[in-house]
């Protein structure tokens, strides 16, 4: 490698380190909040935890979707301050249309989660687990608004190149999470027992921490003040409010199409058994937190490609592009590596095996991290091609190679395997497995194309 070239990736490779470790951190940070609760009630019983298993599946789907369409905000504001640097005007409106964005999306899904016992059962799932699944989705879902406006404020300060103070917030979000669910599922520190329920009350409790705690953040420090984010934030932008639907929505779509694939794995677990349901809820926990590093150098990618895309630099846009791949490769089989070295001891976290059916379920869940640790570098490589094509503002025919790879790929295998050829749960991850391989090819030769042209 030239001296010029081992000095532009050493440049880049800090630069895009700098940017995504505390987005990785505070992605990992949200995913404890989900994994605290996932440990809590696995103490409470196989039950419980397929029961919450449903009722998360099913908030995670609108939180996933939601969380697409608002961070449209940052290759907006990446590109704006790219072409000048003191957008302080353009990237104030973009912020205030994200968050009317958020309200405009949160009321339609409050309706539909709602609904979510009649939901469940008709996908097939038992109507004991989809009836205390209840418990748990409507005090969480009203936690969908705080959370939605702290993604755009974290979109904000990431754009800013300072997501630090995203990260700060979600340490304490964990923390309390962790306390408060503690005492309202269990029933400790004064606090009634409130068992599913206490757990979808904590969690909304720490979602309205996040916004408000950020909120603060942005309104007084002195990198942030001068934008008055919520000064006036009643006035409208409608052409400003219909370009983050028109670039947001197929992220969100795409993000959707990822999330419910593995939504659609947990109702087929249901079909298969309760067993295979609980096994499966520990696994996509422990899968779920290897994949907030790649989305966290997704995340910073977007920022990075959108920085070069606006100052009309199709090399920075390239070398972005590789230090990204590069870096989230090297991530990803230290992470391959840990779950298929320390599975047992990782579902121990989470479970005993003290009876028959307790020892079954670990060895599902072993079992299923086992696939998990192979499709580690297909989760990573398609989520950052994902990310750095936002950055250039391509989404929609990403949204369309998810919709192959996730939905008739991935399906399809997963229903074959699955049910057909009856392997069970582990023909299920196998076609996720086999969905994330075709999206990750996908969204690699895409950037390869369309990475060339930008600038």
């Amino acid at each position: 490698m030239a001296r010029d070239e081992r000095h532009w990736w050493r440049r880049e490779a800090l630069a895009m380190v700098v940017l995504a470790y505390p987005l990785v951190l505070t992605n990992l940070a949200q995913a404890l909040i989900a994994t605290t609760d996932v440990v809590l009630l696995g103490w409470a019983g196989p039950h419980p935890l397929a029961a919450a298993s449903l009722g998360v599946n099913l908030v995670n789907a609108c939180v996933f979707f939601g969380t697409g369409l608002v961070t449209a905000a940052a290759p907006m504001i990446a590109r704006a301050l790219g072409e000048r640097s003191n957008a302080v005007r353009d990237v104030r409106r973009t912020v205030r249309q994200a968050l009317w964005v958020s309200v405009t999306l949160v009321v339609p899904m409050w309706l539909v989660l709602w609904q979510a016992e009649p939901i469940l059962l008709a996908f097939g799932q038992q109507p004991d687990l989809a009836h205390d699944a209840v418990k748990l989705v409507h005090p969480m879902m009203f936690g969908l608004l705080p959370l939605m406006g702290y993604y755009v404020l974290r979109a904000f300060v990431s754009a800013l190149e300072r997501p630090i103070w995203a990260f700060v917030v979600g340490v304490v979000a964990v923390l309390l999470n962790a306390v408060l669910n503690y005492a309202l599922i269990f029933g400790r520190f004064g606090l009634p027992a409130l068992g599913l329920f206490g757990a979808g009350l904590g969690s909304a409790l720490s979602n309205l921490w996040m916004f408000v705690g950020l909120a603060v953040v942005v309104a007084r420090h002195k990198r942030f003040r001068r934008y008055h984010l919520f000064g006036r934030w009643w006035r409208a932008d409608w052409p400003r409010y219909r370009a983050l639907w028109r670039l947001g929505l197929p992220i969100a779509v795409t993000v959707g199409l990822e999330v419910t694939i593995f939504n659609c794995a947990v109702f087929l677990m249901g079909l298969i058994g309760t067993p295979e349901l609980a096994a499966h809820a520990v696994a996509i926990q422990l899968a779920a937190l290897c994949f907030m590093i790649p989305l966290g150098l997704a995340q910073a990618a977007t920022v990075r490609v959108g920085l070069a895309f606006g100052r009309g630099d199709p090399i920075g846009v390239a070398r972005a592009g590789r230090a990204a791949l590069g870096i989230t490769m090297a991530v990803m089989a230290c992470t391959a590596t840990i779950l298929l070295t320390l599975r047992h001891p990782l579902v121990a976290l989470f479970l005993a095996s003290d009876t028959p059916a307790e020892a079954h379920v670990v060895s599902l869940a072993v079992s299923f991290l086992g696939v998990a640790a192979l499709f580690q570098f297909f989760d990573g490589a398609q989520a950052v091609g994902a990310g750095m094509l936002r950055g250039l503002h391509d989404t929609f025919v990403p949204m369309l190679l998810a919709l192959i790879g996730y939905w008739i790929v991935g399906l399809g295998t997963a229903v074959v395997l699955g049910f057909w050829l009856g392997w069970g749960g582990v023909g299920v991850w196998v076609g996720l497995a086999a969905g994330l391989a075709t999206v990750a090819v996908l969204m690699v030769a895409r950037w390869a194309t369309r990475g060339r042209r930008a600038g």
